[in-house]
């Protein structure tokens, strides 16, 4: 299959929903696709028509031993005719996601802690590209200028009636491009799933000189940090399914709603608004989350 035809959705489901007292909309990216699903979808686009239009065979890419790119990266590689590496963080390990990458003939690199702090080091770099015969090399997160151009296009999807619009950042790539592609009505409203007050720069770093207005990122509902949680988020998790059967994940999306509905207790929500909130996939790490704590959240 061609990597056009591939990464060209035709439609993308929007879900009505009334929860705690509010009503809003959510964009179901979840959708798309089986397996490569959601803003990976869209980060992913232009990096594959480059590889293919530069006449790369190999896609290299990074991650953690759960990484939902991981296993997107896989799966798209597999659609598209390309061989795929994935340079994995830490010990060598078995789990449903790396196991899901190796289906797809992903061939898996484990590299120690300390030595994946260098992946962005161009000597480190070009031993890669000696060792795995010169492949085309996507980023950790898949996020780069080409991630946010496509991720822009996910406003093809969005009704121009909503005017504000939430989603969650991780590496900055799905929020960049939600903000360099919004209309001027719209209101940004991402929710980081990193502990820490850097997001707001990074996003800046990432839209370059342009300037954008209304837009933000809260950084209170991390539970500790990436990959952190406490109970009362499986909790929340668990009786949004109950009420909607969207699931959600505990990594990124379930913070995500849980930030915003903590938001619309606290009177910072208006519900005057015509709110869309941005399902951004990653469903496929619960499986792993279950089994390594025990859990039963719905996968799909």
């Amino acid at each position: 299959m061609s990597v056009e035809k591939f990464f060209s959705p035709k439609d993308v489901p929007i879900q009505r929903v009334q929860f705690a007292g509010l009503i809003f909309d959510v964009l179901r990216l979840d959708k798309i696709h089986a397996g490569a699903s959601g803003n990976k979808f869209f980060k992913l686009k232009y990096n594959f028509l480059e590889a293919e239009k530069k006449g790369y065979k190999n896609i290299l890419t990074f991650g953690g031993a759960f990484s939902n790119h991981i296993a997107a990266t896989a799966i798209s590689s597999a659609a598209c005719g390309f061989n795929s590496v994935g340079v994995i963080r830490g010990e060598e390990v078995e789990n449903p996601t790396l196991n899901l990458a190796k289906r797809y003939g992903m061939k898996l690199h484990f590299i120690s802690r300390e030595k994946y702090k260098e992946k962005d080091d161009p000597e480190f770099i070009d031993k890669l590209k000696t060792q795995f015969d010169y492949p085309y090399i996507i980023p950790e997160g898949g996020t780069n200028d080409m991630a946010i151009a496509g991720t822009a296009e996910i406003h093809n999807f969005i009704p121009k009636e909503y005017n504000l619009i939430a989603s969650c950042f991780g590496t900055g790539g799905t929020l960049g491009g939600l903000i360099k592609g919004k209309s001027e009505h719209q209101n940004i409203l991402g929710f980081s799933v990193l502990k820490g007050d850097w997001p707001k720069k990074e996003i800046q770093n990432l839209l370059g000189q342009q300037q954008f207005q209304d837009w933000e990122i809260n950084t209170e509902y991390h539970f500790g940090g990436y990959a952190k949680w406490k109970p009362e988020l499986i909790d929340f998790i668990e009786e949004f399914y109950d009420k909607t059967t969207i699931p959600l994940d505990p990594i990124y999306t379930g913070k995500l709603m849980y930030g915003l509905m903590m938001e619309w207790k606290k009177d910072k929500i208006n519900s005057d608004q015509k709110i869309l909130v941005i399902h951004s996939g990653g469903l496929q790490g619960i499986k792993g989350f279950n089994e390594r704590f025990g859990f039963k959240l719905a996968e799909k």
